[in-house]
């Protein structure tokens, strides 16, 4: 029983493990062509700006809530906007606006890869003599993981807004009070933290949903699995690296107050 529940999740690992290793041979073989890489990196950003940036400003929003809550009756307000900001940038942010990205671009890129699957479009570029990685894959690929690390980095910056728009409008505190304890509290290591689960989570989301695009099989209906298995399968894949991340953050955090 055991067995046959793993056997799925262990084949999906080895084969995005080999999959993500063939898109790094083709980079490193040849380059792609540059106007693919840019035309990727718009429509993703075109396409998903507006959503990541009303995503990061609510995560800021209920974050404020939250500790407001907390630390309103300690009459500790003055800390708001640090610990909101701090909680944010390092766990809550990268996290939920990644889920959001997942659903967006995710979904989007593996319906697209898996339609050209099985209509052979795919097939007949191989026929041509191109490769389909070069070809396809590879400036998705990296279109992606640019467009969400910015993405991600830009929903991180409207989570302040956020959290300063609530921290005036529900605690009553103005925003200079909100934003005197920021830097004092949210450090260069903290924002290194969450740039860093950015890229994580945007090479997992690139990763993932190219890998169900290209490997969809089964018509119609293989498209709709694909599109479910990537949703699915990359929410749980950020979860684990962001407690691997935050693993390592910690990991190192200790090791430079050491210093």
């Amino acid at each position: 029983m055991v067995i046959s529940l793993l056997s799925p999740i262990v084949t999906d690992i080895g084969g995005g493990y080999l999959f993500f290793k063939d898109v790094l041979r083709s980079a490193l073989k040849k380059w792609p062509r540059r106007e693919l890489v840019f035309q990727q990196i718009w429509m993703v950003s075109t396409q998903s700006a507006s959503t990541t940036a009303l995503a990061g400003f609510f995560v800021g929003a209920v974050m404020t809530v939250q500790f407001t809550m907390q630390i309103k009756q300690f009459g500790a307000l003055g800390y708001l906007g640090g610990l909101s900001t701090s909680a944010t940038i390092r766990e809550i942010g990268p996290l939920l606006i990644a889920f959001m990205l997942s659903g967006k671009v995710g979904a989007f890129t593996s319906a697209e890869l898996g339609t050209m699957r099985v209509t052979e479009q795919i097939d007949a570029i191989r026929c041509l003599g191109a490769d389909p990685i070069q070809e396809i894959i590879l400036p998705r690929f990296l279109g992606i993981v640019v467009s969400s690390f910015f993405l991600l980095a830009v929903g991180l910056f409207m989570s302040i807004f956020g959290g300063l728009f609530l921290g005036v409008l529900f605690a009553g505190i103005n925003p200079e009070e909100y934003l005197r304890h920021v830097p004092a509290i949210v450090k260069w290591p903290s924002l290194a933290i969450g740039l860093f689960k950015c890229f994580t989570f945007a090479v997992l989301l690139g990763g993932i949903c190219t890998y169900k695009g290209y490997t969809t099989t089964g018509g119609a209906v293989g498209v709709g699995k694909s599109v479910v298995n990537t949703a699915v399968s990359t929410m749980v894949a950020i979860v684990v690296a962001d407690w691997i991340t935050s693993v390592i953050a910690e990991s190192a955090g200790i090791i430079y107050m050491s210093w």
